[in-house]
């Protein structure tokens, strides 16, 4: 490999880190891959190829999603209580009814499941067998693979 080959690679190799830094500051901004994406200046095959490539890459890209989930939802917190001050009767049904368990339209289903195994008898397997045998899943006795 020539002088100017290496170069080019070294080029390369930069040109990629430095993308992908991009499309991290994008997403910490705004959780969504093709948003991120186009701001950052490539296209979405390309996160995808290094999303399955760069193990470390995909875990910061998970990480960056994350906290730009996190930066979106503060800021609709902010709103949603703004709209309460402003008395949007829709914003402080929607508030209750998901903060106060008075108001809440979800039906809740507590309990316990015990799993018991028990033996068939002799009759509950024959029965199953013949089923088995009639469905064609099981092979007579007379009948053999070759």
């Amino acid at each position: 490999m020539g002088e100017n080959d290496w170069a080019k690679t070294k080029e390369t190799v930069m040109s990629t880190a430095t993308n992908k830094t991009k499309v991290l500051e994008q997403l910490r901004k705004t959780p969504l891959v093709q948003v991120a994406c186009q701001r950052a200046g490539i296209g979405r095959a390309t996160y995808y190829r290094w999303l399955k490539a760069d193990e470390a890459f995909a875990e910061a890209a998970f990480e960056a999603i994350d906290q730009g989930t996190s930066l979106v939802t503060d800021i609709a917190e902010s709103q949603l209580i703004n709209a309460i001050k402003d008395q949007n009767m829709t914003a402080i049904i929607f508030w209750l009814k998901h903060h106060h368990a008075a108001y809440e339209t979800r039906v809740r289903v507590d309990g316990r499941i015990k799993h018991q195994t028990e033996e068939l008898t002799p009759e509950q397997s024959d029965l199953i067998e013949r089923a088995l045998k009639n469905a064609g899943l099981l092979l007579a006795e007379s009948e053999t693979i070759e």
